[in-house]
């Protein structure tokens, strides 16, 4: 299979084959990306953005190292479509502000309770309706290297991808990790809780998940938003006590 096996470099044509069998991957990245996309780019300009990284993936992979060119490719073809949206410098001055007001009231709230706040908290802060906090946070997420889905030791994402796996060393945090997940998840209000699911356990794309849920894409991602940056919060806080009760 080219995917796993032939090895890069032994003609043009397998170069190709090789970008020309992952354009589904592509499509399916572009369309599962939680993005404040600016006025004038359209979700194909997406698939452009990201083929630059398909290419550049395939002009650098090593089959002899053993990865999967699907997995090599993942975090290539993402981060073209990040760096292109970025290097347009599209967010407006009020809202570029607004990030940083984000960032300064999210810094100061865990500085003051030791810990970091729930959304709730978060809007109540900065004086803005919850509603405006989430648009707020799918620019911070898309306009700088926030990284809002970041959890402790390990990231939310990789988390969320799939609970069920093993860990590699089948360490026994890795598994309280994911049964603490689990179990956040569940506590989540019912729209974000829907969200999570239908994105990470039934891999719907975004346009998908609105139409499940009868609302605009764009607020589908606002919920995502929302939804890591409280798993995100929980997640930290309650691994916090957890290795503090272990010392004590």
């Amino acid at each position: 299979m080219v995917d796993a096996y032939t090895p890069l470099g032994s003609s043009e044509s397998e170069r190709d084959r090789l970008i020309l069998e992952h354009i589904p991957l592509l499509k399916h990245i572009a369309g599962r990306m939680t993005l404040d996309v600016p006025g004038g780019i359209e979700r194909d300009d997406l698939y452009g953005f990201g083929m630059l990284g398909l290419i550049a993936a395939a002009d650098s992979w090593d089959a002899s190292r053993g990865l999967k060119f699907s997995t090599y490719a993942y975090p290539r073809i993402r981060g073209a479509i990040l760096d292109e949206i970025r290097r347009s410098d599209f967010l407006p001055r009020g809202r570029r502000e607004k990030v940083r007001a984000l960032e300064a009231t999210l810094a100061q709230i865990e500085q003051e309770k030791g810990g970091p706040p729930t959304p709730e908290e978060l809007s109540q802060a900065m004086g803005v309706p919850i509603e405006e906090l989430d648009e707020i946070m799918v620019s911070a997420a898309t306009a700088v290297e926030t990284k809002l889905e970041d959890g402790p030791g390990d990231t939310l994402a990789a988390l969320l991808s799939d609970p069920e796996a093993p860990d590699p060393v089948d360490s026994a945090e890795w598994n309280e990790m994911k049964d603490l997940l689990v179990d956040l998840i569940h506590e989540l209000p019912e729209q974000e809780k829907a969200v999570i699911t239908l994105y990470y356990g039934e891999d719907l794309l975004l346009r998908e998940i609105a139409t499940v849920m009868d609302v605009t894409e764009s607020r589908v991602s606002q919920i995502h938003s929302r939804a890591l940056f409280r798993l995100n919060g929980a997640l930290t806080q309650r691994s916090g006590n957890t290795t503090q009760h272990a010392g004590e």
